[in-house]
């Protein structure tokens, strides 16, 4: 754990870190985790179906060629993480992740001591220009290649819809045909309607209000994409491995859409 960070006050990366297992996290995250398992008991189950579609995007995506990866809303490179599953592959990847949260860069910039070709950054989501002019994002990745932007479990942090469109397409006019986008997003169709009133009523309270989406309103964040088959679904059904996957018959328990598109 990186010295000199405040341990009173949650981070939505470390609380997301405790859901998934891991241990880069405070008493303070641990408590309002807690307080969302009780609200949600599906919770940490939730938080591994959105890490699993980030494994198999991944891997998808290395696959198919894509050797550049921009992890925006990255958190902490916690379990299953963007440079570890690619570069097992690739051992030449290049991974920039991108968080807001100083804590979470603080985190970051301690797990990849040493790592090559990957780096992390501090810029917010709503401002992608300052993200892709960034001169370290420039010096690994070069934006005249494809590229994939991963945008996982990060817009429902942006809760205004013409804000969070908007920086999507700032992202997609900036990538040369043949990138992609793959993109995770919280929705309030299905599920239990009081139990998520209560979990965005959780988030509320702290600095990371969130805003669940319907199915349209996340494909509309695909607009000049060619959405990869099987299209934007529940995320257990976004190329699963078998049927051994979590909730691989009840994929709406994930409460979250997934897909990736290809730029034309």
């Amino acid at each position: 754990m990186p010295e000199g960070l405040p341990e009173d006050k949650p981070s939505a990366a470390r609380i997301y870190d405790y859901l998934l297992g891991g241990f880069q996290n405070f008493e303070v995250d641990r408590a309002v985790a807690r307080r969302f398992i009780e609200i949600m008991p599906s919770a940490p189950s939730m938080m591994r179906a959105n890490r699993a579609f980030l494994r198999r995007v991944v891997k998808f995506l290395v696959d198919q060629g894509v050797e550049q990866f921009l992890d925006i809303g990255s958190g902490i490179p916690t379990v299953g993480n963007v440079h570890e599953i690619a570069q097992n592959t690739k051992p030449s990847a290049r991974v920039v992740y991108v968080d807001a949260d100083t804590v979470a860069v603080r985190h970051s910039e301690a797990i990849l001591e040493g790592i090559t070709n990957t780096i992390v950054i501090e810029a917010n989501a709503r401002q992608p220009e300052v993200i892709l002019s960034n001169p370290d994002v420039r010096r690994v990745l070069d934006l005249r290649k494809p590229i994939a932007v991963l945008i996982i479990s990060v817009l429902l942090f942006v809760t205004d819809d013409e804000e969070a469109y908007r920086l999507v397409r700032v992202l997609r006019d900036a990538l040369v045909p043949g990138s992609y986008l793959a993109i995770s997003h919280g929705t309030n169709e299905g599920g239990a309607r009081e139990q998520l009133e209560q979990s965005v009523n959780l988030y509320a309270a702290t600095p990371n209000p969130v805003k669940l989406r319907s199915h349209t309103q996340i494909e509309r964040f695909f607009d000049g994409f060619e959405l990869i088959e099987p299209g934007l679904v529940y995320l257990p059904t976004w190329r699963p491995e078998g049927p051994e996957d979590l909730w691989h018959d009840e994929p709406e328990m994930a409460l979250s859409y997934g897909g990736v598109g290809r730029k034309l």
